[in-house]
């Protein structure tokens, strides 16, 4: 009886609604599967000691615990970046290397000369053409 209640109360802690925060996310997965592990072994002390219902009760907690484990959704957490905020002009301008005088032409000219060398293709970054197509868009935009 008292491996019932030991049991009990080891499901109890993890399983308690204050200690929530303490199994979030996928460690309802972590708690369940030592739940059953723990029950699995006072199941089998318990039979081994003769005491059938004990162990009995032991192992369907065990088997409770290990569904509970392997019903819950696995949480995925995928890397967010944080939005970007927009480029100012000075930014831009310093990022294509044009002048604050700068006409439309110019400013695709300078862009197309840099993204020729910074374009992924021809061994450049991703990052760094990103940056030059953000400072083309920001001068475009403000001319239209």
């Amino acid at each position: 009886m008292i491996y019932l209640l030991l049991g009990a109360a080891i499901l109890a802690f993890l399983l308690w609604p204050r200690r929530r925060t303490l199994l979030k996310g996928d460690g309802w997965r972590v708690g369940a599967g030592v739940a059953a592990i723990v029950a699995f072994a006072f199941a089998a002390y318990a039979t081994i000691r003769g005491s059938w219902g004990t162990g009995i009760v032991l192992g369907v907690v065990g088997l409770w615990s290990i569904t509970e484990a392997r019903r819950r959704p696995v949480i995925r957490r995928e890397l967010v970046h944080p939005p970007r905020p927009e480029l100012s002009l000075s930014e831009a301008r310093a990022i294509l290397g044009v002048g604050p005088e700068a006409t439309l032409a110019e400013v695709k000219a300078a862009y197309t000369r840099l993204i020729q060398m910074a374009h992924p293709d021809k061994g450049g970054t991703e990052g760094l053409a990103a940056q030059l197509n953000a400072a083309r868009d920001r001068l475009i935009k403000r001319r239209s």
